[in-house]
């Protein structure tokens, strides 16, 4: 089975940096196509943060562009979302996503992140 582990989040300053990790297991990296970074505010949508590709090929949200990196770890099957300028309105419960070259996408079990004086 796929499982998708989830590490990082907590309480940080406005202006402060947290870096996310999503681990997965259960699969190849090479049956990947994308992984990413999806985010829901309280009482708000689900929506994509960050992706990167097998290729490395990355896109971010307009609101995030600058202030937070996607990136592949240099030897597991893991990514991790360098977050840094951190605002206000980037306080939500983070979910990682894979989308396999096949079969329905797997979803991390979400991380708490708040953004708070």
């Amino acid at each position: 089975q796929v499982h998708l582990v989830e590490i990082g989040g907590g309480l940080v300053q406005p202006g402060g940096s947290l870096r996310l990790s999503c681990a997965a297991s259960g699969l190849y990296k090479h049956n990947i196509n994308t992984m990413g970074w999806y985010r829901q505010a309280p009482g708000g949508q689900r929506e994509l943060v960050a992706s990167v590709t097998t290729g490395g090929t990355t896109m971010y949200a307009d609101s995030v562009k600058g202030r937070f990196t996607i990136s592949w770890d240099n030897a597991e099957t893991k990514i991790y979302l360098q977050m840094n300028s951190l605002k206000f309105d980037d306080t939500a419960v983070y979910y990682c996503n894979l989308s396999p070259e096949w079969g329905d996408d797997f979803w991390g079990q979400g991380t708490q992140v708040t953004v708070s004086s």
